[in-house]
């Protein structure tokens, strides 16, 4: 889903349009993958990083999520993976705070429940009081949860989530990063989320081999 789509499917959470920050928007064209003209700084010492950028009233990330789930338990140890919420305006923001918060909490286990719950329920994610009541229903501490959720921390991640975005120069999601160097995608590789991680895949390799 690109930043236009995105917006339209966030018309009923009042998204406001916010800026991508593309800063590094340009990249050379491969099949089924992007070479970044200038690659970027990773932050997994000794290991290859994967980021995967996402956000949760994406569809498209919705169908990918049960596919990066169980290739994500395939992926050799040498490989660290993350998943970067995209930040297109204030509800998305609030999005990748919930995000983080339950990363802090230890309770990603949530993760694929928040797709459900904000693209079928409609429940209001995109602020605060319906986190509040989120995080209740799902028998959460809600009290340190919020704390987390409002933390210096959970900021600071927020923050690095829409730098790495703008260094990227991610445009749509799903995206998956590889070693700072390569972008992949299910529309890169032909409309096809298999085909999409198979290419990760061999980026990895690829990067792994040194080329």
């Amino acid at each position: 889903m690109n930043r236009r789509k995105a917006l339209q499917q966030l018309g009923a959470l009042a998204l406001l349009a916010g800026s991508a920050g593309l800063a590094l928007g340009q990249a050379e064209e491969e099949g089924g993958f992007r070479v970044l003209k200038s690659a970027v700084p990773t932050n997994s010492a000794g290991k290859i990083e994967v980021l995967e950028f996402f956000h949760y009233a994406c569809p498209h990330c919705r169908d990918f999520e049960p596919l990066i789930e169980e290739w994500a338990k395939r992926l050799p140890k040498d490989v660290a993976l993350a998943q970067v919420p995209m930040i297109w305006g204030k509800p998305l923001e609030e999005l990748a705070r919930l995000h983080y918060a339950l990363s802090v909490m230890k309770r990603l286990d949530l993760h694929g429940k928040i797709f459900t719950d904000l693209q079928d329920r409609k429940l209001p994610l995109d602020k605060p009081e319906g986190v509040r009541e989120w995080a209740e229903a799902n028998r959460l501490n809600v009290t340190a949860f919020m704390d987390v959720y409002n933390s210096f921390g959970v900021n600071t991640q927020v923050q690095r989530a829409r730098q790495l975005a703008g260094l990227y120069g991610i445009d749509s999601v799903p995206t998956i990063a590889v070693g700072g160097r390569f972008l992949t995608s299910p529309s890169m590789a032909g409309n096809s989320h298999e085909a999409a991680l198979r290419i990760a895949d061999s980026l990895i390799e690829r990067i792994r081999k040194g080329k």
